[in-house]
């Protein structure tokens, strides 16, 4: 797959409404929606180009997407288009078990359902509902029962850092295919949430490795890019050849790092397009502007696909083609998304020969 031509998922923030109060929400979603919304008709032609891009993979996203009436049509006619379809349903009182039901029958490829800590008292105060962790809880049984592949997404940050092993310990209870660690982005409410530290990633990195050398689920990171790199180093120095990765596997594995802009797109509920939902910069609307030509030719999309541009240690890292490093906490921490990841502790090669010369 070319990334400056098809991006390999798109996430459609179909809704920004929502009724939890998540303390890190980079939509800063509220209970009503936003005016102006796509509507079905819209988001079905925006199916329809997405799948005309060559997608893999299409997520529903929010907000809370239940808050959608038409969300089952919209499903139902990606997966007509050829579509991998995901979506990840808020953990409220209209999560229930025949909404799971109906998302299997419409042809949903995988549900996600968010999970940030091991205890039920922590994450309901993390996403601001009491209740929220039983209906996790609860809604994992359903989809085990409906046949449907659960995936849990977790927002990694200093509040529940010590409350890692907790979390890896209960994933792998709940019969899981997929675990998506988000490494948090201080964006939206987020950016009031302390994030981890550069040699903090790197000790999250090696937990993450090791379970993904054990679990019968897929660990993938999101907002860690120099999680590639750590797995290399890993397997480099275990003598092992590093796995092929083809894309057919559980929803969102892609042989290719995913960056924003890069493989990845993002459309927010009243159309507007960004490199990632991390990366709130419009390239335009697609109300105006065809996604394709937005994705491809928009002079921000094609910066962030040119490594050649990247700077600080960033620009100079040998792992620059398999990382190039968070673009979205670039400019969240420094206003340039061009610059060095932050949260990176990895001191490229050519910097150790200029500081030892």
């Amino acid at each position: 797959m070319d990334f400056s031509q098809t991006p390999f998922i798109v996430i459609w923030e179909t809704t920004q409404a929502c009724d939890l109060a998540c303390v890190h929400c980079r939509a800063e979603a509220q209970p009503a929606a936003l005016p102006g919304e796509l509507t079905t008709s819209e988001g079905t032609a925006l199916l329809d180009q997405i799948a005309d891009l060559g997608a893999a993979i299409c997520v529903l996203s929010g907000g809370d997407p239940l808050k959608r009436q038409d969300l089952l049509t919209l499903i139902r006619h990606g997966k007509q288009r050829g579509l991998r379809m995901g979506t990840i349903p808020a953990a409220t009182p209209r999560l229930t078990e025949d909404v799971v039901r109906d998302l299997t029958a419409a042809g949903l490829d995988q549900m996600a359902l968010s999970l940030d800590f091991s205890t039920a008292e922590a994450h309901d105060r993390f996403r601001g509902v009491a209740g929220a962790f039983a209906k996790v809880m609860e809604a994992a049984g359903w989809a085990h029962r409906a046949s449907l592949p659960l995936q849990l997404n977790t927002v990694l940050s200093a509040m529940n850092l010590n409350d890692l092993e907790g979390l890896i310990a209960l994933v792998q209870r709940l019969g899981i295919v997929f675990w998506e660690v988000f490494f948090l982005v201080p964006v939206g409410r987020g950016s009031a949430v302390p994030a981890l530290t550069a040699s903090q990633h790197e000790e999250v990195f090696a937990k993450l490795y090791e379970l993904s050398r054990r679990a019968p689920f897929i660990v993938k990171v999101t907002e860690g890019m120099h999680y590639r790199r750590y797995v290399l180093q890993r397997q480099c120095a275990e003598g092992m050849a590093p796995p092929s990765k083809n894309g057919h596997g559980p929803i969102g594995i892609s042989p290719q790092v995913v960056n924003a802009g890069k493989g990845h797109v993002f459309i927010s509920s009243v159309g507007e397009v960004c490199p990632s939902g991390f990366l709130p910069l419009s390239v335009g609307n697609i109300r105006r502007s065809p996604l394709a030509q937005l994705y491809r030719e928009a002079p921000l999309m094609r910066q962030l696909r040119d490594p050649a541009l990247l700077k600080g240690r960033c620009g100079c890292c040998e792992f620059r083609m398999i990382c190039g490093g968070s673009r979205a906490r670039a400019y969240a921490l420094t206003g340039d998304y061009l610059a060095e990841d932050p949260s990176c502790a990895y001191v490229p090669t050519s910097l150790h020969a200029v500081a030892s010369s």
